[in-house]
């Protein structure tokens, strides 16, 4: 496995080639075809929009995940999930009791910037991201002007991203739309939610 890149000291690391890619490409297929998506209506700013990719939430009986004006309860880990979930704790010595899916069908699915610091996920919360398929551009906003600039990564078939320490405290993050053209991406963010 390659080692861990470090995109913000202490707070966010890019694992290149987690996944193999003729594995990774498995798991896309079975994403893809087995998955019952879903296009959740989001709440921001007191307004109403279809969000911009496709989602599905899958976790430990009784997980309850709330965000922009949703509110989820985790479907019955599928057996191949779980086992990649295994694999990404053993890697990160972190336990996860649930999974959001994302679809990007394509470059006109993206997804604005935003933290993920919900109570339910705990002060300093872990999020391991598992990308599949196409690569997309993943960008990290910083909430503070000491920070420095925005910083942009790409998150390429098989990479793993792990966000820890202060890193939703400090930044937002963000896969924006692109005109260029790009096949589908499946990313699989791991979590561990605290109130269920």
């Amino acid at each position: 496995m390659v080692k861990p890149i470090e995109i913000v000291a202490n707070e966010c690391h890019l694992i290149p080639e987690f996944a193999t890619p003729s594995s990774g490409y498995r798991l896309l297929e079975q994403l893809t075809s087995t998955v019952n998506w879903e296009q959740e209506v989001i709440r921001l700013f007191d307004k109403t929009h279809n969000s911009p990719r496709l989602s599905a939430w899958f976790g430990e009986a009784g997980t309850v995940y709330k965000y922009s004006g949703i509110t989820r309860v985790a479907l019955e880990w599928p057996e191949y999930l779980d086992e990649i979930r295994h694999q990404i704790e053993a890697f990160t010595e972190q336990d996860f009791n649930s999974v959001l899916l994302n679809y990007y069908r394509g470059g006109s699915d993206g997804m604005g910037k935003h933290s993920d610091d919900e109570e339910e996920l705990g002060r300093n919360p872990v999020i391991a991201s598992l990308s599949l398929g196409a690569t997309r551009r993943f960008i990290l906003h910083p909430k503070f002007a000491a920070l420095g600039k925005s910083i942009s990564v790409n998150l390429p078939h098989g990479s793993l991203m792990v966000m820890s320490g202060n890193c939703q405290k400090n930044w937002k993050h963000s896969v924006p739309k692109t005109k260029t053209p790009v096949g589908p991406r499946i990313n699989l963010t791991f979590r561990k939610i605290y109130s269920c």
